[in-house]
């Protein structure tokens, strides 16, 4: 029988079960969420820069755990006349000054080998795509790159094939790694969140992540662009931090109806606070 109190929080076992993820200048270990936040690409280095200094005014404000997000090369646009960002070495290089200045972990996305050895000098959580979470060698590259890693969960894979990812990072001596649930296609142009998912990639071993905005995406659905249901992104986020997750994968924006990639997926910066300041709620009650 147990004695009133004595009770261990549920948050200190699944620490327990689970390794601690290096992440910079923070660690990923079950206790407190990681944000991951930022806009879609680097639109300029000028909007980039006032970006991340709201965020971290956000984050600073409620005491969060904040990594800042950006693409420097949207590879995979619907259509090739897509803006795809100011490309990999002025990208790596913007996104290391404003993790030095700001003082915060940087994070971005990686498409070949070529990208990871650039990226390495200065970001601190490279990013595996989706669409390209099975590519062996990006994979190997990564994991042998010194940085943590990050493997966008295929919209084709179930949870448990992850964990062929993760032995192909483990083979290369990769210990700091986690993955992230960004939905599963359903049917034409459409994706579908499945709570679950996050719990069977908990119980496998591996932190795991939810990207809410990505989740909302409506891949192809605007014919040449992608379409989404941005409204909908705080709404699985809130489901994602009660299911139990170690972090939120969140894009933002001033004005989404402008982005120059995935506008229709993001959170208009005005309401990032609140919709933070909810999930946060929902974690401490569950704590």
């Amino acid at each position: 029988m147990l004695v009133p109190g004595a009770r261990p929080c549920i948050l200190e076992i699944l620490k327990s079960q689970l390794p601690d993820i290096a992440l910079g200048s923070l660690r990923m270990d079950g206790v407190e969420p990681v944000f991951f936040l930022g806009p879609c690409v680097i639109e300029s280095e000028e909007f980039v820069w006032a970006l991340a200094r709201s965020l971290k005014g956000i984050a600073d404000a409620l005491g969060l755990r904040f990594v800042f997000k950006a693409s420097f090369d949207k590879a995979n646009r619907t259509s090739g006349d897509s803006f795809r960002g100011p490309g990999r070495e002025v990208g790596c290089r913007i996104l290391g000054e404003i993790g030095r200045e700001l003082g915060v972990p940087v994070t971005t996305d990686v498409h070949s080998p070529e990208d990871v050895e650039v990226a390495a000098e200065t970001i601190d959580v490279l990013q595996i795509p989706a669409f390209l979470c099975r590519q062996t060698d990006l994979i190997e590259a990564a994991g042998r790159s010194g940085r943590a890693v990050n493997v966008k969960k295929g919209q084709f894979l179930a949870p448990w094939d992850v964990g062929n990812i993760a032995a192909k990072l483990r083979a290369c001596g990769c210990e700091d790694y986690f993955f992230t649930e960004r939905g599963v296609s359903f049917g034409y142009n459409n994706l579908v969140a499945d709570m679950r998912s996050l719990y069977w990639m908990r119980e496998e071993g591996f932190r795991v992540v939810f990207d809410a905005t990505h989740s909302v995406q409506r891949p192809g659905g605007q014919g040449a662009t992608s379409g989404g249901d941005g409204v909908l992104a705080p709404v699985l986020a809130r489901a994602a931090v009660a299911t139990g997750c170690d972090g939120i994968f969140m894009e933002t924006h001033p004005d989404p109806s402008k982005a120059l990639s995935d506008g229709p997926n993001q959170v208009p910066l005005s309401q990032l606070a609140g919709v933070l300041k909810t999930l946060l709620r929902i974690h401490e009650t569950l704590r």
